[in-house]
């Protein structure tokens, strides 16, 4: 399978393209400063707050997997707007679009989200509500490009495979400890899988064990 990868340098972007690579796929990283890319993984250079047209990156993927936060730039709104991009660019064609989302959007109750939350920690905020904005645009678009959104558990930390994975959905869950977490590496994992089964088309799902 050929995937593209947009983000790839970044710590989760990056864990995914090592895991793409490890399962054999053909992996092309976009990246903004190819520098940054040493390992011999096929580069195409491309700045997201350019005006370029971004299908000239993307042509030829089977999937595209996307990891975007706008911390680094400065730039939040860049989130939904590179979501509103890649859906467009990608309408008509049989590519498929992963998004790495984020947690904030789940549902602590019914239509109470995590991000609303009173403990929830402020540091992130500006990105959940960002990840919240992209779903909103994933949920809106009338583009023929098939999705899927996928949010990890409230924390995702550095650390190899704990074994299984569960996949939910708009809800937020926990495990038998109250926790909500995943390491970074069965985040891959689960995104991977989902770009080898396609098992979860134009739907947000979520990540936790």
């Amino acid at each position: 399978m050929n995937i593209t990868i947009l983000g790839a340098t970044g710590w989760i972007g990056g864990h995914i393209m090592t895991q793409a690579k490890s399962n054999g796929h053909n992996v092309t990283a976009v990246v903004r400063d190819a520098g940054k890319v040493t390992d011999g993984t096929a580069i195409k250079e491309f700045d997201l707050q350019s005006e370029h047209d971004i299908l000239e990156v993307l042509t030829g993927a089977d999937v595209v997997i996307a990891s975007i936060g706008g911390r680094a730039a400065g730039d939040h709104d860049l989130v939904a707007r590179t979501a509103e991009r890649l859906l467009a660019a990608l309408s008509g064609s049989n590519t498929r679009l992963l998004w790495v989302g984020g947690a904030g959007s789940l549902e602590v109750s019914p239509g109470v989200t995590l991000v609303s939350s009173p403990d929830f920690p402020a540091e992130y905020k500006a990105e959940a509500l960002a990840q919240g904005e992209a779903l909103k645009v994933f949920r809106s678009t009338s583009t023929s490009t098939q999705w899927t959104f996928v949010s990890p558990a409230a924390v995702i930390y550095p650390g190899t495979s704990e074994g299984a994975y569960r996949i939910g959905g708009d809800a937020f869950f926990t495990d038998e400890q109250g926790e909500s977490k995943i390491s970074v590496t069965d985040y891959a994992i689960a995104m991977l899988d989902e770009a080898q089964n396609a098992a979860h088309i134009n739907q947000r799902i979520s990540v936790a064990y």
